[in-house]
């Protein structure tokens, strides 16, 4: 049967019998437990309800070194047989685990959902063992560079050894968006049964579709008299992406496009690696597991994009010839990717290499998009469905529309304080947003009482300062936030916070000398912390680390409040923000 499981066998571990998950239930109380990753959450979901046939746990030494080196698991008494596998599946933990939690071979642990601590699964340990890092990048990446995105994850984030080991599933992570878009194979295999589609052509995508996806899909699918599955990842993907709240509404909008039942949408929970190559093979075996008979191959296909030396990490066509190159074993076909362009003579989208030479056509990149979806400039219907466009908007509002946060960064008494509510009545007079205000003292006493005047403490105030800017900056607002934050890698966490959710921020370095701040401390509290009666207080017994990369320098010796607000004023005008 040409859409049977991979391995031929849905390993399908989910428990559907109440007795029994209550017994796994009560085993799990008594069980340390690991309280699973992200992208952990992601795997173990996809082992349990067959996604990852014939995985049936996470990888122990052998399969892991086989899957890594030759792209198959480990002959295992005959079993198995080598069956084509692309992707290491790992459960990583630390020295630290290890030795709290008693890990060791023939133990059982329970794995755990962080986010309300529910037992999903206990997996018993087969073995524990220390990865070569490097070479699995090298490998399975094709390169241990960190600007690829897996390979940073791989050295930065995961842990140092690898659990392996079966798992017996208790039940499947909770989802609460979507929830009837999300099918299990066995799910999504009865519905192709239950609409009598025998032939299914699965397009993987993380980005937004717009026309010429929609046009590729359903020309894939009437060459090949089949339906077609738009089956996005809402996993882990590569960082910076369209989040996929926001990619699912799109592909709700664009879905009555279709022809009347030739088209589902069905939601992936996949932590993709952006492997290129191998990756394509690995969602290829997942889409063969959840019933399809066809898959979409794109050019680059989970490419990661530029490497370290400014070039790409796989060649455009490297991920099909690796699909065809298992085939056989496979036994899902491969659809190749067609770049589509828009004919505006036609009104129609045909494949680049069968329009004629010197025919007028039309296209839009993903950088023109971005483009015009930041400036509010119009998106034409040949590009997309205004459905689509509506959806990419509400997220994406053009930048009059954004929020930002004014870091004012400098010592007490430099002015700073003064600075930011002059820029706050300015900021509620052009009337285009709330405003919200963080002085240094006031923020302090009700974000963090608890903490002291430590160095770690003070690195903790800030991070929740920038906590709170960059939640109320992505909900539109204007925040001016004034604290001394004296260190450089305190700014720069802020800055990540806020800009890593793509944020907008400013540094405004209030440069007032030590000498100035003392001499207009009315105060005293500068002679208190020079007498010691005040301990960590910054300039005195504590350092001030001037910034490096502020987009404003100011003094207050030689500029007056207006003329600093109005720098800003400006500064947040040239970027289209006001």
């Amino acid at each position: 049967m040409a859409n049977a499981p991979h391995g031929g066998e849905l390993k399908d571990l989910l428990v559907r019998d109440a007795h029994l998950h209550d017994s796994l239930v009560e085993e799990a109380r008594a069980l340390n437990d690991i309280f699973l990753t992200e992208r952990q959450l992601c795997d173990l979901e996809l082992i349990m309800n067959g996604g990852f046939s014939p995985l049936e746990g996470f990888m122990n030494e052998q399969d892991y070194t086989s899957v890594r080196d030759t792209l198959r698991l480990a002959k295992v008494n005959g079993q198995r047989q080598g069956t084509l596998f692309s992707m290491p599946i790992t459960l990583d933990v630390s020295q630290q685990d290890i030795d709290t939690l008693g890990l060791a071979p023939g133990v059982k642990v329970a794995l755990r959902d962080p986010r309300d601590e529910a037992a999903l699964a206990i997996i018993t340990i087969s073995d524990i063992y220390k990865p070569n890092k490097s070479l699995e990048a090298e490998q399975v990446l094709g390169a241990d560079d960190i600007a690829h995105p897996a390979a940073a994850y791989l050295h930065n984030k995961v842990k140092e050894f690898y659990v392996g080991g079966n798992v017996q599933a208790i039940q499947a992570p909770k989802h609460y968006d979507y929830v009837s878009l999300r099918y299990t194979p066995s799910e999504l295999r009865a519905h192709f049964h239950k609409v009598a589609w025998r032939k299914v052509v699965a397009f993987q995508t993380r980005n937004p579709m717009h026309r010429a996806h929609r046009e590729l899909t359903v020309r894939a699918a009437r060459q090949r008299r089949a339906n077609v599955l738009i089956h996005p990842v809402v996993g882990l993907t590569k960082p910076g992406d369209v989040d996929h709240y926001t990619r699912v509404r799109a592909y709700q909008a664009l879905m009555p496009s279709y022809p009347e039942g030739m088209a589902h949408l069905a939601l992936l929970p996949l932590a993709m690696r952006m492997a290129g190559p191998r990756e394509a093979v690995w969602h290829a075996i997942i889409r063969k597991n959840f019933g399809a008979t066809h898959f979409i191959v794109g050019r680059d296909h989970a490419g990661p994009g530029k490497n370290s030396q400014g070039q790409d990490f796989y060649g455009p066509y490297d991920a099909q010839e690796l699909v065809t190159q298992f085939k056989d074993e496979l036994q899902i076909e491969m659809v190749p990717f067609q770049a589509m362009t828009y004919l505006p003579g036609s009104d129609e989208y045909q494949p680049v290499d069968e329009v004629p030479k010197g025919t007028p056509t039309a296209d839009i990149s993903g950088t023109e998009l971005r483009k015009r979806l930041r400036t509010g400039a119009s998106i034409p219907d040949w590009f997309s469905y205004t459905g689509v466009v509506k959806v990419l908007r509400e997220s994406y509002p053009p930048r009059p529309q954004q929020g930002f946060t004014v870091l004012l960064t400098g010592l007490h008494n430099s002015g700073k304080d003064t600075i930011a509510r002059a820029l706050q009545v300015t900021l509620q007079q052009h009337g285009t947003r709330s405003v919200s205000l963080f002085l240094g003292e006031d923020i302090r006493h009700q974000l963090s009482p608890d903490l002291s005047a430590s160095k770690e403490d003070k690195h903790q105030n800030l991070l929740r300062i920038g906590f709170v800017a960059a939640e109320l900056t992505k909900a539109g607002a204007a925040v001016i936030a004034a604290p001394t934050a004296p260190y450089e890698a305190s700014r720069k966490a802020i800055k990540e916070q806020i800009a890593g959710q793509g944020g907008n921020y400013f540094l405004v370095h209030v440069a007032t000398p030590l000498e100035w701040c003392e001499k207009v401390d009315r105060r005293g509290l500068y002679k208190r912390a020079r007498n010691g009666e005040i301990k960590g207080f910054t300039g005195i017994d504590d350092v001030y680390e001037e910034p490096t990369d502020a987009d404003l320098t100011v003094d207050l010796r030689t500029d007056t409040v207006p003329e600093i607000v109005h720098s800003i004023i400006m500064t947040l005008e040239t970027e289209n923000l006001l």
